[in-house]
């Protein structure tokens, strides 16, 4: 369900940009991201920051976009969330001293163990291989967010979107699984059997 929460704007966006145009689907895109800022608030009496910066990038870059009909503001969202992304990385590992990474893998390792009916969780995963993880999505992130502006300027429209669209989500999740196959080892017994088993 979260995840379908997550990738709505997105899938609305390539439906409506395929039936009608670029414009509609970018006023899909914003209208949506602010009725994800509205449901955040009305059933979890708080808005996730993540969130706050996706919709304020949606809303002005897609506003520039319906404002002066030109699709290159929109074609910047990407690169201008993904280097977000990679400047927090960075600004919190060497500013603030934390990992991320870390505490996204522990977040979503804890909630599948609380699927499982487990009720603690405890991994051992040693720092060296949280920084290295650290910089590899540095380096992912920078990456797709000049990829895009490459795919942007030098392809079509509609080459661009299903790269938007079906590009970055095959990456991430093949990032995401790479992130995961590196710290298996480190999971408990229990935890490894479950997911072997799906």
């Amino acid at each position: 369900m979260t995840a379908l929460f997550e990738y709505l704007p997105l899938i609305l966006f390539f439906l409506v940009y395929k039936v009608v145009d670029i414009f509609w689907a970018t006023a899909v895109l914003v209208g949506i991201s602010l009725l994800q800022i509205a449901y955040q608030y009305f059933t979890q009496d708080k808005i996730s920051t993540k969130t706050w910066v996706f919709c304020v990038i949606a809303l002005f870059l897609g506003g520039m976009t319906i404002i002066f009909q030109d699709e290159q503001y929109i074609m910047w969202k990407t690169t201008a969330i993904y280097g977000l992304l990679a400047a927090a990385l960075v600004i919190s590992r060497f500013i603030f001293n934390k990992n991320l990474v870390k505490t996204a893998l522990l977040s979503m390792l804890k909630t599948a163990a609380e699927k499982q009916g487990e009720k603690e969780f405890k991994v051992e995963v040693p720092k060296s291989v949280y920084e290295k993880l650290n910089t590899i999505w540095f380096v992912f992130l920078i990456s797709i967010a000049i990829l895009n502006l490459y795919v942007a300027y030098n392809f079509s429209l509609d080459f661009w979107v299903n790269f938007k669209v079906f590009g970055l989500a095959i990456a991430t999740f093949i990032a995401v699984l790479l992130t995961i196959f590196r710290i298996f080892e480190y999971l408990p017994d229990g935890f490894q059997e479950q997911e072997n088993k799906k």
